[in-house]
């Protein structure tokens, strides 16, 4: 935690852990046994020990919706995020500036002074143990040797209402001085000694010095007190018999001890007449639990970890907070809703262009814009109370159902990847005419490089967009760049582009027409579907005089990955026809034409294809390619990449 927001983040999920854990013990209080009703805290623990937001992830409500929302609503500030590094404050290098630095800073002074008055506490009671003179061990011995309990030093001090063991590492059992202290009393301490319980005071009083200020959380910490006083008297209860039971429950109302009350480092409780009275009830109606109690109580802790420790996932974008500004409310939510994958990053960004919505691009958004996004949705708003902005610039319209793709997307230094953004548009740009025809659609285009800023994925344009003449639906583009490879052979040169398109899957269940949907909602979790296509080509770059020697021309092919040897190609079925061609998924095919008959020009189509893959595919390092003229085998070639393979520009 760096600063108020990140505590209130911190300190609200924990609230939640705990409202729910008191709903289920309320219910649970008399079908679980002591140990369960304590051990329960444990998962409470753990949400205080872990960081708010772990993996994307809250506890049991989207809170960071609600910390953004009265963020930008105090301060007015969209260009930062509430996020939580640690579950416990830490130092900040600036001098406090605002009113809400001052709160930080009033809530980190308030957690040390918390942590140094119980290590206060705890030095004073040691120091008032040392003054105690040696009690006589003769019943402390009895009572671990007839119970088979471990024992420690033990003295006697004035004034001391009950007994109470003190320390962790070198502990003391601490007596009343004059007062002869009943075995069942030394049972109870020993009890604690035996399991360490004085290391849960310390746990306790850790958590309630961090979260001083929230009242909730104060509560549990004298309820985790309580149920670890339950569970000693069960223990106590399970050795002895009969009229003994009864007679620890008439003890119990002398083992207060409201002098060193919940003391650091101790067994001391300080119960109360009304929690007293509720444990005395507990060893009434005392029974040993069936083991199948304990199964019941595994599943019941499983379930509980589910919204605990998993949570859910903050996806806010859509839900805003009522009595609040709508632009604050809106961005808020757009702000908290993290693109925790490039490929989610690249699917907001791609759905804010197709929608014109200001809340997705919030979404990927660097926070240095965030700001300057807030002004213009709030100039939207004004005139048209939705937050819409035209991030096309081009004076044309998207056509929603072709849905979007990333071209050639590929890693670009660490945690950073630059893909080319293109959406199919439905009518022309300004100024050229529009001639309905499939291959004529125009496309536009926009370079993008996404990056990791903390803990979400942002987007930043390269540049402006553009139009291209193409279709982005159609396979293996020729209006836009490729990775190629190439090699000269003769009269030849061979020449294969590889391309990708990447998609966050966002098509629907087709109905009964086979109409699918697009989804225009961003996924901000999303993987990416690619798609690679190979186009193979051979150029003519001989005289012309010779180009009526060929009659034919045969390719087969496969791709080269990380320093593989030269594969052995399969041979080009040569009599499989005139024009023959196939492929694979592992980037294997060949390709053949006749040549006879017709004026082939100087670039010879052989063949196409691609395949579906999950993820991002990185391009070949190479390609072995055989080449055949006239029917006859005429070189073993080693495509490797042009200079400037891939490039957007």
């Amino acid at each position: 935690m760096t600063d108020i927001w990140s505590f209130l983040l911190q300190t609200l999920t924990a609230s939640g852990a705990a409202a729910l854990l008191l709903a289920v013990k309320a219910v649970l209080r008399d079908k679980l046994s002591p140990r369960w009703q304590f051990g329960m805290w444990g998962l409470l623990a753990l949400v205080l020990l872990l960081p708010a937001g772990l993996g994307g992830r809250y506890v049991l409500a989207d809170w960071p919706l609600l910390v953004e929302t009265l963020k930008s609503a105090f301060t007015g500030e969209f260009g930062t995020l509430a996020r939580v590094l640690a579950p416990v404050p830490l130092p900040v290098s600036a001098p406090p500036r605002t009113v809400w630095d001052w709160l930080y800073v009033v809530y980190g002074l308030g957690a040390l002074f918390l942590l140094a008055w119980y290590a206060l506490a705890y030095i004073r009671l040691r120091l008032a143990l040392r003054k105690g003179r040696s009690a006589d061990m003769a019943p402390v011995r009895a009572a671990a040797e007839k119970y088979g309990l471990p024992v420690c030093p033990a003295v006697e001090v004035e004034g001391l209402p009950s007994a109470f063991v003190c320390g962790v590492f070198r502990p003391v059992l601490a007596l009343p001085a004059g007062v002869k202290t009943d075995e069942k009393v030394i049972l109870h301490e020993l009890l604690h000694l035996n399991h360490r319980d004085a290391v849960w005071g310390l746990v306790i009083c850790f958590f309630r010095c961090l979260h001083w200020c929230n009242p909730l959380l104060w509560l549990c910490a004298d309820w985790a007190g309580n149920d670890l006083e339950s569970l000693c008297d069960q223990r106590v209860l399970e050795r002895l018999e009969g009229e003994e039971r009864r007679e620890y429950g008439k003890i119990l109302l002398s083992m207060a001890n409201e002098k060193y009350a919940r003391a650091p480092g101790t067994t001391s409780a300080a119960n109360g007449g009304k929690n007293i009275r509720r444990r005395i009830q507990a060893i009434a109606r005392f029974r040993r639990y069936p083991a199948g109690m304990g199964l019941v109580s595994v599943c019941i802790a499983l379930v509980l970890s589910v919204p605990l420790l998993v949570g859910v996932r903050a996806e806010a974008v859509e839900n805003f907070l009522p009595f609040f500004d709508p632009v604050v409310s809106l961005l808020a939510s757009a702000r908290a809703t993290l693109c925790t994958t490039c490929a989610g990053a690249f699917d907001a960004y791609a759905k804010a262009v197709m929608t014109e919505r200001i809340r997705y691009r919030a979404m990927c958004a660097p926070l240095s814009e965030q700001n300057a996004l807030a002004e213009e949705c709030r100039r939207a708003m004004e005139y048209t109370h939705w937050d819409y902005c035209d991030f096309l610039g081009l004076g044309c319209d998207v056509l929603p159902q072709s849905g979007y793709q990333i071209y050639n997307l590929r890693p670009a230094g660490e945690n950073a990847y630059e893909g080319l953004l293109a959406v199919t548009l439905i009518q022309a740009p300004e100024g050229i005419e529009w001639s309905g025809v499939v291959s004529e659609r125009w496309m536009a285009v926009q370079p993008l490089r996404a990056e990791k800023e903390g803990a979400r994925w942002v987007i930043l344009p390269q540049g402006e967009f553009t139009a291209l003449q193409g279709d982005v639906r159609e396979g293996g583009n020729l209006s836009l760049p490729a990775w190629e490879y190439t090699a000269p052979a003769g009269d030849f040169t061979v020449r294969l582009r590889w391309q990708t398109a990447s998609q966050v899957d966002s098509y629907g269940e087709p109905d009964w027409t086979g109409y699918a949907a697009f989804n225009m909602a961003p996924v901000p979790n999303g993987a990416f579907t690619t798609r690679f296509h190979q186009i193979l080509l051979a150029d003519y770059t001989g005289s012309p005089e010779h180009r009526e020697d060929y009659t034919s021309i045969a390719i087969s092919y496969a791709s080269i990955r990380g320093g593989e040897p030269r594969p052995v190609l399969e041979p080009a079925p040569l009599g499989a026809g005139a024009d023959f061609s196939g492929s694979s998924n592992q980037g294997t095919g060949f390709g053949g034409r006749s040549l006879s008959g017709w004026d082939w020009g100087e670039s010879v189509y052989l063949c196409g294809g691609g395949s579906s893959r999950d993820g991002i595919i990185d391009p070949p390092d190479g390609y072995a390619a055989d080449l055949y003229l006239n029917g006859k085998k005429t070189a073993e070639l080693t495509l490797l990449p042009a200079e400037g393979a891939g490039a957007y520009d």
